[in-house]
């Protein structure tokens, strides 16, 4: 009978198959503990000269580092260990064995190293996790939108104008007919799908042309963008808060195994509950100046600004209501202050940094058309979003949850280049 390691306790006392290969081996002679994965976790397959042939004792002997292999015994629970299941091996099948040695081997290895060898440090217990924990994230996003009225809609990667600022455009010849970009974000056109279902959200690949070297910062990277037709500010925050403790707790009930290989301390992450910290962004200038911050009203946040601001919160922490001279074009005037957005950037704790930007859209076709000239984006590629305000133009708020920053948030890691099967930065862009 073939097994996933990860199913071993349902056949406790059977004689399985693992399909998968080994990354570790110790022992001689007499005995050897294989350490086997298969994809669905890991696990120990004991072979020892009492319970094999010579054969098998030669094939267990012959195995490397990464060698692929398929393993029979019978299945045991661990004698230390609750909830830890072995092999007692009675065969083994060598699918292939490297003809060299493995380029990763035990000891330490910088992270230029690990990034050019990306495509088998991928095969590490940690780069196993995070991956696993990032299908969860992925996973409970699409639960929460759904039970949310939400539904999937997806939007265009080749676009004809900016979202996000024209600095930061990635260029694409387009069969020279045209100049266009790799999308920034979907929002633009998810907003125009909510005119149609009303909830919207999507999921895919985003792209910055940013020179920038931080570990916040790639250079492709994926994003989830929410809208929603008749929802304004005050909502719009319930529905971010509310769906990033969703997606905590269900990583906190199904990614428990890969958070202790993290070695993520998860009482943080059990501490996050509703209703977040909200501050104005004059409050947040306020607050910084009294921690000893020089920064000055009207720019943004810097990294250890955002730190001092979440460092005595439990959970993420709003700022709102920012400065308009330096946000995008599409979002709303605060009616309070015509100097102000009614947007908001999610900041995480612990040093994580900004999870999610958003805000109300500007839902006034005249103010938003002065807004769009004013950065100089006129022309046929911005009349079909202004059609939106001009045929049923209703209120409508959405925002951009950049997946990898959740990851990291999760996992509790320091540089975002992890959150990532395949990063790509400034001057990464291989394997």
């Amino acid at each position: 009978m073939i097994s996933r390691i990860s199913d071993l306790a349902d056949h406790v006392g059977k004689e399985v198959t693992i399909q998968g290969w080994m990354y570790n081996k110790r022992g001689s002679g007499k005995i050897y503990f294989l350490q086997l994965r298969d994809g669905s976790g890991f696990a120990q397959a004991v072979v020892s000269v009492d319970s094999v042939s010579v054969e098998v004792m030669a094939k267990a002997d012959k195995l490397q580092m990464e060698s692929s292999c398929k393993v029979t015994g019978m299945a045991t629970k661990h004698p230390k260990f609750d909830d830890v299941f072995e092999l007692q091996v009675t065969d083994i099948e060598i699918v292939q064995i490297p003809p060299e040695e493995y380029p990763i081997s035990k000891k330490e290895h910088g992270p230029d190293f690990l990034l050019d060898n990306r495509h088998l440090w991928l095969r590490s217990s940690k780069q196993w996790a995070i991956q696993r924990v990032r299908d969860i994230i992925i996973s409970a996003v699409y639960d929460y939108f759904h039970r949310e009225g939400f539904i999937k809609i997806d939007t265009p990667i080749l676009t004809p104008n900016a979202c996000e600022g024209a600095t930061t455009l990635f260029e694409i010849n387009y069969f020279d007919e045209a100049t266009l970009y790799l999308s920034q974000s979907g929002q633009l056109y998810l907003e125009a799908a909510t005119m149609a279902v009303g909830r919207a959200f999507d999921f895919g690949p985003t792209f910055r042309a940013e020179k920038s070297k931080t570990k916040r910062h790639l250079t492709e990277f994926w994003m989830m963008d929410a809208e929603a037709a008749y929802v304004e500010h005050e909502e719009n925050l319930k529905i971010q808060e509310n769906m990033v403790v969703f997606i905590v707790e269900r990583c906190l009930e199904k990614c428990a195994k890969e958070l202790k290989i993290l070695e993520r301390n998860i009482e943080p992450l059990r501490k996050i509950k509703v209703p977040f910290k909200r501050l104005t962004y004059t409050e947040a200038i306020e607050e910084l100046h009294k921690k000893g911050s020089d920064i000055k009203f009207g720019e943004d946040l810097g990294n250890d600004d955002e730190v001092l601001l979440t460092r005595d919160s439990e959970a993420p922490v709003f700022i709102h209501k920012w400065p308009k001279a330096i946000k995008p074009f599409y979002m709303k005037t605060d009616p309070a202050n015509p100097e102000l957005v009614l947007n908001d950037d999610l900041i995480g704790t612990e040093g994580s940094g900004e999870l999610i930007g958003g805000s109300q859209r500007e839902d006034d076709y005249e103010v938003l058309k002065a807004a769009i000239e004013k950065e100089g984006l006129k022309g046929p590629e911005y009349q079909w979003y202004l059609d939106l305000r001009k045929y049923g133009g209703v209120p409508h708020s959405g925002f951009g949850l950049g997946l990898e920053r959740m990851v990291r948030f999760v996992c509790g890691f320091e540089h975002i280049r992890e959150a990532i099967p395949f990063p790509r930065m400034l001057s990464r862009f291989r394997p």
